[in-house]
């Protein structure tokens, strides 16, 4: 991620201290700080945790699979959401970047699914969390 703007990378710092503090339970954010994982991983877990909520509400709401959810429902999610718009200064750069961010978070959800022979709607967040460990220690 050496690519990222100074913008961009700021937006990025935003985002993982809000992931750590505001967006996981106290008991989710527990279990990932428990994890034998890197920093880069942290962040990759609570985003995959928060993604997970997102779409999942998304899914519920629009009557879609999480698989079938578009970026655009996405979009107008994020810039919704009440708990974005109490802790972040949302513009469409922040819109954009979080979108980005949910959407490449199925890549991963996808697989810890496949993985855990689970649906994807059905993983739990000590399967994410497992998951990551694992990718962690792999590479």
């Amino acid at each position: 991620m050496s690519h990222l703007s100074r913008r961009q990378k700021n937006i990025k710092s935003k985002v993982n201290m809000q992931l750590s503090m505001e967006f996981l339970t106290p008991d989710e954010s527990a279990q990932v700080d428990g994890a034998l994982l890197t920093s880069k991983d942290k962040f990759s877990t609570r985003l995959a945790i928060y993604s997970l909520r997102c779409l999942r509400q998304i899914a519920r709401e629009t009557d879609l699979t999480l698989e079938q959810i578009p970026a655009e429902k996405v979009k107008t999610w994020v810039k919704n959401d009440e708990n974005l718009k109490q802790n972040s200064d949302l513009d469409a750069d922040f819109e954009n970047f979080f979108t980005k961010l949910v959407m490449a978070s199925l890549s991963p959800l996808k697989q810890i699914a496949q993985e855990s022979a689970v649906a994807l709607q059905d993983l739990t967040v000590p399967q994410v969390v497992k998951w990551f460990e694992r990718k962690g220690k792999i590479q």
